[in-house]
């Protein structure tokens, strides 16, 4: 298997997204991550991906494999220079939404992927790193 490299996806618009999804699910599977997998971390993506493009309009989402205590797998870093989230704890519960949606996004993110970190800071903006490791 050639190396697995850095995917950079910059976020403006639907058709993004779906660029995005696809590279990391490209990705995942290069990385031997299991059919299953691949849908979860496709769907995670597209779940922060839209909220990039909801939210503050366009940033970027990373996809990259990772290596940690002899595991691998894929992580995926989205970033945006928006809003921020004034209490990321609320709006990391189920149904909670500022924009009208389900508010299932980021919860629902968050269990789809192994590991979900989130930081953010009104008026500077938003990281989520998500990981998804490869079963042994």
């Amino acid at each position: 298997m050639a190396a697995a490299a850095e995917v950079r996806v910059e976020i403006a618009s639907d058709a993004d997204v779906v660029a995005a999804r696809q590279a990391g699910r490209r990705l995942a599977e290069a990385l031997g991550l299991g059919t299953t997998d691949l849908t979860l971390v496709a769907t995670a993506i597209s779940e922060i991906a839209r909220n990039i493009t909801a939210y503050a309009g366009s940033g970027e989402i990373v996809v990259r494999p990772v290596e940690l205590n002899g595991a691998h797998g894929l992580e995926v870093v989205a970033r945006d220079a928006g809003p921020g989230i004034a209490d990321v704890e609320r709006a990391l519960q189920d149904g909670y939404t500022t924009g009208g949606g389900l508010g299932l996004g980021l919860p629902g993110a968050r269990r789809l992927m192994d590991e979900f970190e989130i930081v953010s800071q009104p008026g500077v903006g938003t990281t989520v790193t998500m990981t998804k490791w490869v079963s042994t």
